[in-house]
């Protein structure tokens, strides 16, 4: 029987929804690229069924697997445009391979008894379909599909595929009420305009749609499809040009060369690359959908196994630091993440229900046996090294914390564990008052103060352009904090794909708003995530004003070019810690910040 399109309301877009929350508890998933095209490749569908099962394939084993990577979910592309568009289930219509055997049924079941959820991955693209092929051949059958749709149907086309398509996600929503969701690659017109994602929001409103490399409002997830070219290469956000709290993820291979499916390589897995890709991405609240190459049996080659089972020991030594976190330096809080001193490079992460629990996790080292990173405002009562335990020496002074005596790095990531009393010396964004030169309709300069990271003051491509806050008195005036907006990659990947952040810049201050003097502070910011500082000479002063003189995207990015916006900037009046060094000292976490500095 056919399947009858039925009505639907207009779907709309949810930044946050509750059927997210297993996304956003989650640190990745196991991408699974699995079909016709495994290598040895087959032609025909019952074929590749036999070989499949006679191979042994558990969907235990990929459970079994996506563990040991520390992943909580797993995407099955198996209805790909390059593997044939096999479908791994019983279905009643016909157009492309379909297995007798539930494939995607025991998986689903496997899985939900380890408490990981299955997502399918559907594809909008035709266009593959006779590739691998003899001449004249398809793996679609556009006769069989128009024989059951009473009408003529070319699957070769967009709108054929798209109906074709379309008729599979209504299928499996009907079949498995336990997916947890699709993952979409790019658009298909004739989906949006016979309403589909509306029909999913009706029929199946727990499931999740993530879109590939396309920012569709409409989708819970945005995914980034392997992205390099950023230094260090693991620095996989430095690629990512989605703002927070929209759930995003980096989609990556682990095989080192070689297609998204097995072809009877076994490639080499670098190991830094991949562990530090893990962690820059969880240290920017990133998901990691890591693609493995399963052979015909489901089974991975050796070098990817061999990394499974390293992995398994070595995130579990330093979970703690990643599970229930949020990356650190953006609107979660957290120390600052990024270019550290004498070349150390890594992120931070904040626990979700303490956020005076942070770590610092050191991926490149520095030189020397010193570390520096900016404290973002919080008075630190100790730091350990999280697989050690041992304690580790600090000082902090300056906006700075810094840990010395460091002798044992880890070739990966070295952790440490922070444990802060207070933020402090930030004069509350409630008791002054922002303007600016420029403002975009909607985004104006308040949107800057208001603790609201889903609003964001936009100069409206408007260069020079000055942000001022009036501070309603003369208050003592130490820095400012800023967090940009992470809307665009933080380095120019193309001519049309360059950073939306400040580059040179001016601060001013005075005392009546009128008569501003020369700049107290001349500069250029660094075009990296997070949040970033400028320092001033202490002043005592009501108004400061900083103005941007330029961005860093240049005028071929004519979507980023002159662009500026900020979610949140911020007058520290003093640094946590006080101004000079002062030396670490272990302090009762249970206490206050004011109980202590009584004693």
């Amino acid at each position: 029987m056919a399947i009858i399109f039925g009505s639907t309301v207009p779907a709309h877009a949810e930044l946050t929804h509750p059927r997210q929350q297993y996304l956003r508890e989650s640190q990745g998933g196991l991408f699974l690229h699995w079909g016709m095209r495994t290598s040895p490749g087959y032609t025909s569908c019952s074929a590749w069924e036999s070989a499949v099962t006679s191979g042994g394939w558990s969907p235990s084993y990929w459970v079994t697997e996506a563990q040991k990577l520390h992943t909580q979910y797993l995407v099955l592309a198996t209805f790909h445009s390059r593997l044939g568009y096999a479908r791994p289930w019983p279905s009643v219509i016909p157009g492309s391979c379909r297995s007798s055997r539930d494939f995607l049924g025991e998986l689903i079941t496997a899985a939900s008894a380890k408490g990981l959820k299955v997502i399918l991955y559907m594809t909008d693209d035709p266009k593959w379909h006779t590739e691998g092929l003899p001449s004249g051949q398809s793996w679609l059958n556009s006769q069989a599909y128009s024989d059951y749709k009473g009408h003529d149907v070319d699957l070769s086309t967009r709108d054929g595929f798209g109906e074709f398509s379309y008729d599979q996600f209504v299928e499996v929503m009907q079949k498995y009420p336990n997916l947890s969701g699709f993952w979409i690659d790019n658009d298909n017109a004739y989906w949006e305009s016979h309403g589909l994602y509306e029909k999913i929001r009706k029929d199946r409103p727990s499931f999740t749609l993530s879109n590939n490399n396309e920012d569709t409002p409409i989708m819970d997830m945005i995914s980034n499809e392997q992205k390099t070219g950023m230094t260090p290469s693991y620095d996989y956000p430095q690629a990512v040009y989605t703002s927070g709290p929209r759930l995003i993820e980096a989609d990556y291979k682990l095989p080192t060369g070689g297609a998204w499916w097995y072809s009877g390589s076994n490639s080499e897995v670098d190991y830094k690359l991949t562990i530090g890709r893990y962690i820059t991405n969880a240290g920017s609240s990133i998901k990691s959908l890591m693609a493995e190459t399963a052979m015909v049996n489901g089974k991975f080659p050796s070098n990817q196994v061999n990394f499974n089972n390293f992995a398994n020991g070595y995130l579990q030594g330093i979970w703690e630091s990643l599970e229930g976190t949020e990356g650190g330096g953006y609107l979660y809080g957290g120390l600052k993440p990024g270019f550290w001193n004498d070349g150390a490079h890594g992120v931070t992460t904040v626990k979700k229900n303490d956020p005076n629990v942070h770590y610092i996790h050191v991926i490149t080292r520095p030189s020397g046996s010193t570390l520096t990173v900016r404290d973002n405002g919080y008075r630190v009562a100790s730091v350990t090294n999280l697989r050690s335990g041992a304690r580790v020496n600090f000082t902090q002074g300056g906006g700075k914390l810094n840990l010395s005596g460091i002798s044992a790095w880890d070739d990966y990531d070295t952790v440490f564990r922070v444990q802060t009393v207070a933020r402090e010396g930030i004069i509350p964004p409630s008791t002054y008052t922002m303007s600016a030169s420029s403002s975009a309709s909607g985004h104006g300069p308040s949107e800057a103060a208001d603790g609201d990271y889903l609003s964001y003051w936009d100069s409206n491509k408007v260069t020079p352009v000055s942000l001022r806050f009036d501070l309603g008195g003369t208050k003592r005036v130490q820095y400012l904090g800023i967090n940009q907006r992470e809307d665009s990659v933080s380095y120019s990947r193309s001519d049309t794909e360059q950073s939306a952040r400040i580059r040179d810049y001016r601060v001013y201050v005075s005392n009546d708003g009128s008569n501003w003097g020369n700049p107290v502070k001349t500069g250029t910011l660094p075009s990296h995530r997070g949040v970033q500082f400028i320092d001033l000479t202490a002043v005592n002063t009501r108004h400061v004003r900083l103005e941007v003189v330029s961005t860093w995207a240049a005028s071929s990015d004519s979507t980023r070019y002159k662009r500026l916006r900020v979610d949140e900037a911020w007058i520290g009046s003093n640094y946590a810690g006080g101004s000079g060094l002062e030396l670490g000292v272990e302090v009762d976490a249970d206490l206050s910040f004011g109980a202590m500095m009584s004693n």
